[in-house]
């Protein structure tokens, strides 16, 4: 059986859920952040040397990296329904979203939480400004515009027919879910991109996603 080794609150939550779609029988094995460093545990390493999550085994094979597995999940268990067939107009647009998301949409969101952590980081009292003040205007200056820039993209291409590839659901949006779920987390950002924040509400509601989370567990991007 195919076995998802699972890290909570992470991105292996989307491949939970396209598993969830396709009703392809799996198993979860579940890992659990260190509470302080919220790194993933060194157990991880034993299933692939990088000891991050998402990792996949099918059939004595181990495949790691979000956009690579649901490339080899839909080439292998889905038939059209959930990605374009290769050959097909829309294939290029989907590979397009699979990448994007963790190669464009995902670095300026990482920067900000690292820039916001910098910022509230204990430190001795003489550093603090200036560490407070290396890291405002790092998002002032480069974090911030660069995810204004990447939203309000998004934005207008899910003006178009609220999906990401062609005119309906497809596994394009699980992946973009991720980021998207980690920007509308943010306060204020569900008013100035209403198309983002609406999509986000839509794939909540999928009977999938419910029970990919009740599989995974506590999901803290919707709390």
């Amino acid at each position: 059986m195919l076995t998802v080794h699972h890290l909570n609150n992470s991105r292996s939550q989307r491949v939970l859920w396209l598993l969830e779609e396709l009703d392809v029988p799996y198993e979860v094995r579940k890992y659990q952040r260190d509470p302080k460093t919220l790194l993933a545990p060194p157990e991880l390493r034993a299933v692939h040397p990088l000891g991050k999550s998402p990792i996949v085994e099918d059939d004595g094979q181990v495949v790691a990296e979000s956009g690579a597995i649901i490339e080899y999940l839909v080439d292998r268990y889905d038939t059209g329904r959930l990605a374009p067939l290769p050959g097909m107009p829309e294939r290029q647009r989907f590979t397009y979203w699979l990448h994007y998301a963790e190669g464009s949409a995902m670095p300026p969101l990482l920067l900000k939480l690292v820039a916001s952590r910098i910022a509230s980081a204990k430190m001795p009292f003489f550093a603090k400004p200036i560490a407070r003040k290396i890291a405002q205007k790092l998002q002032a200056d480069f974090v911030d515009p660069q995810l204004k820039t990447h939203l309000s993209y998004i934005e207008r291409e899910l003006t178009q027919n609220g999906w990401f590839v062609g005119g309906g659901f497809s596994a394009a949006d699980i992946q973009m879910s991720f980021p998207l779920e980690a920007a509308m987390a943010r306060g204020g950002m569900a008013s100035q991109y209403p198309h983002i924040a609406s999509f986000v509400r839509r794939i909540h509601q999928r009977p999938a996603y419910r029970r990919a989370l009740e599989r995974g567990g506590p999901y803290s991007l919707l709390s």
